[in-house]
């Protein structure tokens, strides 16, 4: 983090925007170099001007808070300060992700906390960190409703349906994963994040950036290189497990690894 703070604002409604941007002024360490109207402005901002932290309203046109939230796979993560007039979205979820929130309307004296929880996020955690804790609040949000049990992918005028319990493992392959079942192969349109927070955490855990791997499937590990482990497969495919995620792993194994 450098000495100034680089901060987005991002709001679809003017004089919210310039609230926010008024209790600023104050701040020293603050410097504010955009505003973005919607989520898709938003989401090109942050790519383009890698803010360090991002005042996000929830509830806007086209692309909303979480949606921009849930798009920003691949992204360096920024500390986020969500902004909403609904407490329905408050609470409980942003208290479990360690992210907060401002529900509008706010004072200063709240801004003051809220910004001093992002300042902590910035000096104690890694953008690696901010993204899993953005993946659990949108967890929480959804309540994990509508667990994906298959996917559907469209080729060549075909509908081909596959059961999520077939998927041996996932790989991620830019805006593209590839599902990986048995000897089959198939490309889907969707990014790693969209896919792990459909997916039942039960049933599959991340262990690699780019790797989602069906927890059922594993047959054994194997210590590798610099700390990190192979993960070995009932087929004999070998996966690395990454460190970042070897903590996860753990907890749906139910040992230490």
């Amino acid at each position: 983090m450098t000495n100034l703070i680089k901060t987005l604002i991002v709001d679809d409604e003017p004089p919210a925007r310039s609230v926010i941007r008024n209790m600023l002024d104050d701040e020293a360490d603050i410097e504010i170099v955009g505003e973005s109207t919607n989520g898709k402005d938003a989401l090109d901002a942050i790519a383009e001007l890698a803010p360090d932290l991002v005042f996000l309203d929830i509830e806007m046109p086209e692309m909303d808070g979480l949606s921009l939230v849930e798009a920003l796979d691949g992204v360096a993560t920024p500390a986020i300060i969500f902004v909403t007039a609904y407490n329905q979205y408050a609470a409980k979820a942003f208290d479990v992700a360690a992210v907060d929130y401002l529900l509008k309307p706010f004072d200063h004296e709240r801004m003051a906390v809220a910004l001093n929880r992002a300042k902590a996020n910035l000096r104690e955690r890694t953008d690696e960190d901010r993204s899993d804790q953005l993946i659990e609040l949108l967890r929480h949000l959804t309540a994990r409703e509508n667990l994906l049990d298959r996917f559907v992918i469209k080729n060549s005028g075909r509908v081909l349906l596959v059961p999520v319990i077939d998927v041996d493992w996932i790989e991620a392959c830019g805006n593209y994963i590839v599902l990986h079942a048995g000897p089959n192969k198939h490309i889907v349109r969707e990014t790693m994040k969209q896919t792990e927070l459909r997916l039942d955490p039960k049933m599959f855990v991340r262990i690699h950036r780019s790797t989602i791997v069906n927890i059922g499937r594993i047959s054994e590990l194997l210590v590798h290189f610099n700390e990190e482990h192979l993960v070995v497969l009932k087929d004999g495919s070998q996966l690395t497990l990454s460190r970042r995620f070897r903590d996860k792993l753990s907890e749906r194994l139910g040992t230490n690894i």
